[in-house]
């Protein structure tokens, strides 16, 4: 499954477009996020996906989790949001 990466300058409304195309396609998206503002830009977008997903009579849950990635040889924690339809 593709993640949605989010950073501390992506656009909001861009990410929840993505997020609610996602949800509608495959049931199940992924947004992952590092840093304090990052993980803010992506409860954002989390939020404006559910009005934008609410028109088509969709309602979503998000379970936040702590993952691993590797970056430049790098271990660093990033959160995951795991959006499902309710």
């Amino acid at each position: 499954m593709d993640i949605i990466k989010v950073s501390a300058t992506s656009r909001t409304s861009a990410v929840a477009g993505a997020i609610a195309g996602v949800i509608r396609e495959k049931k199940r998206a992924e947004v992952q996020a590092i840093g304090a503002g990052a993980v803010n830009q992506a409860v954002k977008a989390l939020i404006l996906a559910t009005g934008y997903l609410e028109g088509d009579g969709i309602t979503i849950v998000c379970t936040p989790q702590f993952v691993d990635v590797e970056i430049d040889e790098k271990v660093r924690t990033a959160i995951k949001l795991v959006v499902e339809p309710r």
